[in-house]
């Protein structure tokens, strides 16, 4: 007995249906049913992190002198400068140092808070001294040696900053475990995303790694923390100045990355 063609075509579209209904991967929900999870493309935020002790630093140094006479006030301003320079060449004589302020301006009187001003207006406007200042910035990996330096300095210079951080080149071999890190905690997300979903782990193929979310996918990285300020009156030269102490502390390297997920 020969069977009708359009009941043959109708017989195997059904099982073939029926067929795809069995093998297709599922997840089962909370109403009793399931949902199909074959061909999911799931978008998976990363992230990383290593930690490591600072090993570099960079301490700011300042000195500021008021004076009537402008010239009075740059020349002490110069010569303290020069004396603390030398202090910490010499004792630290790997130190980068570099200049990276110098300023003059004019000092005018204070106007009281008063309906009727004690100064006369056009006399506002005329200086009565200058204030003058230099900066000195130091950079040293000289870590252990750091209070002595900066005690030396301290005997004429104050100090306006201290930044604690990582060099550029431990930073570059840092960076090797910060992506090891970042993607390692992918790939351990994407295997909690596949428990969930009811797959197999080898179901997932990674079709897009975005590492720091160019693509806007994740957050931008929080700035860094600003540098701490000290300020610190510079003191002459002969009179004894005990030795500060520092601790340089850790920096957390972070790195986050979105993984574009499809499961098969």
């Amino acid at each position: 007995m020969r069977v009708p063609k359009i009941v043959l075509a109708t017989v195997l579209a059904a099982a073939f249906a029926g067929a795809q209904a069995q093998t297709a991967p599922t997840v089962a929900t909370a109403q009793g049913g399931s949902v199909a999870t074959g061909g999911t493309l799931v978008v998976v935020p990363a992230y990383g992190e290593v930690v490591h002790a600072n090993d570099e630093a960079t301490v700011t140094f300042s000195v500021e002198e008021q004076d009537k006479d402008r010239a009075a006030a740059t020349a002490r301003v110069n010569q303290k400068m020069k004396q603390g320079t030398e202090l910490v060449r010499r004792a630290d004589p790997q130190a980068k140092l570099k200049t990276v302020n110098y300023y003059t301006y004019p000092v005018y009187p204070e106007v009281p808070d008063s309906p009727r001003p004690l100064v006369k207006p056009e006399a506002r406007r005329i200086p009565i001294g200058w204030r003058v200042g230099q900066n000195l910035e130091v950079t040293t990996r000289s870590l252990d040696k750091l209070p002595q330096t900066v005690g030396a300095a301290q005997k004429v210079l104050g100090i306006a900053g201290i930044d604690y951080h990582l060099s550029q080149e431990l930073t570059r071999r840092l960076d090797d475990e910060r992506i090891a890190a970042t993607y390692r905690n992918l790939n351990e997300r994407v295997a909690s995303i596949a428990r969930a979903m009811g797959r197999n782990l080898g179901d997932a193929v990674i079709d897009t790694v975005d590492f720091e979310g160019s693509g806007n996918y994740g957050n931008q990285m929080p700035p860094p923390p600003p540098m701490a300020m000290m300020r610190a009156k510079s003191a002459d030269a002969s009179s004894e100045m005990p030795e500060p102490s520092f601790e340089p502390g850790e920096t957390r390297l972070e790195m986050r990355m979105v993984g574009k997920v499809k499961f098969r």
